[in-house]
């Protein structure tokens, strides 16, 4: 097999999965509780609550009109995975139609506990998103315009549909329970914070930055108690004008009290600076 269908392979197979997994939770605990999504699955929720309108077919209608700004901004390549995206999210949603209808699969529905069903609303979502937005794909409508906003401005993906839903169901309290919005706010929130999890990466961890006289015994000090790496910089002081090193760390957040009160004991002057970071890949973490 050529390494490039190899490679395409990789991302398609999660997209794939990252789309069924989005529409057995629009299925099975939006659409059944008439909870409401963003962007143009939210536009084809109304249509489907108002009209009767099948979801699956609304939804690739309405894409149409995005996939020529996606593919003038996006590229061709990620065009490809978008095209697949939108056609597998439809292709689902039709698949869970049917399962419905045939009586094979009972979706959740509550009359009261609706934070259960928005929690996995959320969840389910944004999970599903996040999957297919790790791989390259999105899953079209909003998606688009949220990757086109990441690319050209380097705004979070999951802030910007945040936004964006925020808008489309509000314009959605014409026609449901104010009950009902609130909820899915709750939703959309949750499932905004899993795509950035997914994207960024669910491995946080935090660094320091050292600013102490004694940075090479800070630099031993980290090897031997914490068995992790340090790089030293070499830096002036705005002040003083004397030399000095800077000693750069990333540790893992339960390391992270252990690593201040080391660097208090050698030093308890130096300066800390501590900063979350995300996706952390290379020895002590995850393997490349």
């Amino acid at each position: 097999m050529p390494e490039s269908l190899k490679a395409h392979l990789k991302n398609i197979v999660p997209i794939i999965l990252g789309t069924a997994i989005y529409a057995f939770g629009l299925h099975y605990f939006v659409i059944s509780n008439e909870l409401m999504e963003g962007g143009v699955t939210g536009v084809a929720l109304l249509l489907s609550y108002i009209f009767g309108l099948p979801p699956s077919l609304t939804t690739l209608v309405l894409n149409i009109p995005l996939f020529y700004l996606g593919w003038r901004i996006l590229g061709k390549a990620s065009m490809g995975y978008t095209v697949l995206g939108t056609l597998s999210v439809s292709f689902f949603l039709w698949v869970m139609e049917r399962l419905i209808q045939a009586g094979w699969l009972v979706p959740f529905r509550t009359e009261h506990d609706f934070f259960l069903a928005t929690a996995y609303a959320g969840f389910t979502l944004g999970l599903g998103l996040g999957i297919v937005f790790r791989y390259g794909g999105t899953t079209g409508g909003s998606d688009i315009l949220a990757r086109v906003a990441h690319k050209l401005k380097g705004w979070s993906i999951g802030q910007v549909i945040l936004i964006m839903d925020v808008v489309v169901i509000g314009a959605s309290l014409f026609f449901l329970p104010k009950e009902k919005i609130l909820y899915t706010f709750v939703a959309v929130f949750i499932a905004s914070k899993m795509i950035d999890i997914l994207i960024e990466g669910a491995y946080a961890a935090k660094s320091f930055m050292i600013i102490t006289d004694h940075a090479d015994v800070v630099s031993a000090a980290i090897a031997k108690e914490l068995d992790r790496g340090a790089t030293l910089f070499p830096a002036i002081g705005a002040y003083s004008k004397q030399p000095k090193n800077v000693v750069y760390c990333v540790v893992a957040r339960s390391e992270m009290k252990r690593l201040k009160d080391l660097v208090r004991s050698i030093d308890p002057l130096a300066f800390l600076i501590i900063t979350e970071v995300h996706d952390v890949v290379g020895e002590g973490f995850k393997p490349n």
